[in-house]
This record gives C-alpha cells, structure tokens and sequence, in this order.
C-alpha cells in the first residue's frame, strides 16, 4: 500500500513502546497513543513515534525511536502530545495538531499559551466536556473533537441470551471514586444483595511512573478494598485488554461514579463496547459515554446510583436490553475511524 503521508507522533512522558499494550496494562492517553499509531499505519501511512521508548523499534508497521535521537523537521503531520515543549520541534510540518488528554484549564499557563499562540496548532479534544475546558479566548489554530476509538480486541463480543451472575466491575484509577464506591457499596447494595460481588481491576502498574508517585495514596484505597471481603468485594490486578475483554464478558454491571480530571474515560468506554451498562453520575466526561436509560444509567446521586446499579444486578430483562442497546450502538467508533479524522486534518 503506498503511504497516505509522512505522519510524525511525539510524546515525551512515560517510557512505553510498541509492545506496552500486549505486555500489560496501559494508561489511557498512552493506550490511545499507540491505538492512534498503530491504526494510521494500517491505513498506509508512513508513521514514526518518537518518544521515551528506550530503544529503536518497528511494530505493527510503526516506527519507534528515542526521542534525545532528536525529531525531524519536515514531515505531513506532526502529532505533538501533550507537552509544550514538544510545540516548537517538526519546523517544517505541514500541519501541526497539539493532542491533550487532561482538561485544559492547564494549558492557561504563559509556557503553553506563548507556545500554542506562535504555532497555532489544532487542538484536538476527546469531547464535548473536555472541550469547553478551553476558554474560547485562549489561541489555537483550529480546535476539533475526536473522541478515543475503542481497541479491536472488543470487536468479537457477541450478544448474551442470558445475563450473567451479579457481578459489578471497576477497572479504573483506585484514586477516580473507588473509595466513595466502596462506602456506597457497603451501606447501599451488598447490604440489600448480599450475593452480589463488586470484582476491582485496578493498581498502579498501569499508570508507569506516574503510578509510581501516586503508589502510597492508590495502596490505601485498595488496601480499603481488602478488607471488605465479607462484603464481596475482590481486588485484581490489571490486566491486558484481551484478558479484559474476557473479564467484562462475565460481569453483570460497571460502576464508576466519575471524575473532573478525565475527558474520555476508556474504562466505560470499553465496557459499554463489551455489552456492560455502565452506571455514572453527571461528573466529569462519563455522561458522555453513557445513555441514559438505554445503556446504563446517569444518576443523579448517590441513592439513584445504587437504585440503578440494583436494578441491574437484580432484573434480568432490564440488562438484557441495556446489554443489546450497548452493543449495538457504543462500539461503531472505533480507532480507523479516529485515525481517518486525523488525517482529515492534513493540510
């Protein structure tokens, strides 16, 4: 296939390659990093990350190298991932596209706006939440959403003709709601369902050295979790995606209240693909994912969230219909579709 266009990706956070999703678990913004990679590759670009990978490497028709080898200057398009100081390098891109993960109330610092003002880069935003983050004020060359796609290893879950056992599943950060989860679970639905299980996959390993920093805070809470056994509650640790997908095939429910600091959240996204109703709350980006009523519920408060999490762990007819609806519709966007709207953007 002759190559679309010479596409430059860079990042200069955590050390992760070519082989960090098949090897373990992976943070969200790295995941969809690779994803992005890997998937406009496939559709015939010529694609290069340069990023704290600790050596040279090809993988699934991508590029890897170090990034202290340095960048090149000229190429089609030039992916700068997060970091200022990333901005200023590929001077002869044709494009420039500045990809944020977090909300971008951080980007109103003078080292990012003085960068942003004199590139002009598109701004790329997961959603609608994460986009109104950015003051309308502030510079940009473009501002576009492109929501994360959802990785092919979910492409193979079928419809279930019976629901599973009443199992609810976490698989996010121990520091984005676990705690408040665990109360909740404890004084509002094992109490009321006592054979119900909540099933946590979570720990620091997926986060690399940021979850090396956070470590101390995440053992507390998970830690918490270990001692509720009696109330069903059973910790894991993270897991590869395949192996993930196969873990929310057997769950009835993912409960995750939300989080301000997140645009996307993968972890409902992945689950909704698998067929799973999530239950939200309105905080953060998670509505998004969600629809209400049809794929999962958006609760109000704390009282609604374990109503709707009961109902679904306890009314087989209801998650059967959540179950189709979520299937259906939730997983169609998927990362060939985002990698295509990347390259809309070439100039």
């Amino acid at each position: 296939m002759t190559a679309l266009a010479d596409i430059v990706m860079a990042d200069d956070g955590i050390s992760f390659d070519g082989n960090s999703l098949q090897r373990g678990p992976l943070g969200g913004a790295e995941t969809a990093f690779v994803s992005l990679a890997t998937s406009l590759a496939k559709r015939g670009n010529n694609v290069s990350v340069i990023n704290n990978c600790p050596r040279p490497m090809k993988k699934d028709g991508v590029n890897w190298a170090p990034i202290r080898n340095g960048i090149p200057e000229r190429c089609d398009l030039f992916i700068a991932n997060r970091s200022d100081k990333l901005l200023p390098l590929a001077a002869q891109a044709r494009t420039v596209i500045f990809w944020i993960h977090n909300p971008a109330k951080y980007l109103l610092k003078f080292r990012y706006l003085s960068k942003i003002w004199r590139r002009k880069p598109i701004i790329i935003f997961s959603g609608s939440y994460h986009a109104k983050s950015y003051p309308k004020w502030a510079p940009d060359g473009g501002r576009k959403i492109i929501p994360y796609g959802i990785s092919d290893d979910f492409d193979n879950v079928h419809q279930q003709n019976a629901a599973p056992k009443p199992v609810a599943i976490f698989t996010s950060n121990p520091l984005r709601g676990l705690s408040w989860l665990l109360d909740l679970w404890t004084e509002h639905i094992s109490t009321k369902m006592p054979d119900a299980e909540l099933h946590i996959y979570s720990g620091a390993l997926t986060y690399g050295e940021l979850g090396s920093s956070q470590k101390d805070r995440m053992q507390l809470v998970l830690d918490k979790a270990l001692e509720l056994s009696s109330n069903n509650v059973h910790l894991h640790n993270p897991v590869p995606k395949k192996r993930l997908v196969e873990v929310l095939k057997q769950s009835r429910v993912l409960l995750y209240r939300g989080d301000p600091g997140e645009t996307f959240c993968l972890a409902v996204g992945e689950a909704q693909a698998a067929g799973v109703p999530a239950v939200v709350q309105d905080i953060g980006c998670v509505a998004e994912r969600v629809i209400d009523g049809k794929t999962g519920f958006v609760a109000k408060d704390d009282v609604e969230f374990a109503d709707a999490a009961l109902k679904l762990l306890k009314n087989d007819n209801l998650w059967l219909q959540n179950h189709v609806e979520a299937l259906n519709v939730q997983g169609s966007w998927g990362w060939n579709e985002a990698a295509a709207e990347f390259e809309r953007l070439i100039n």
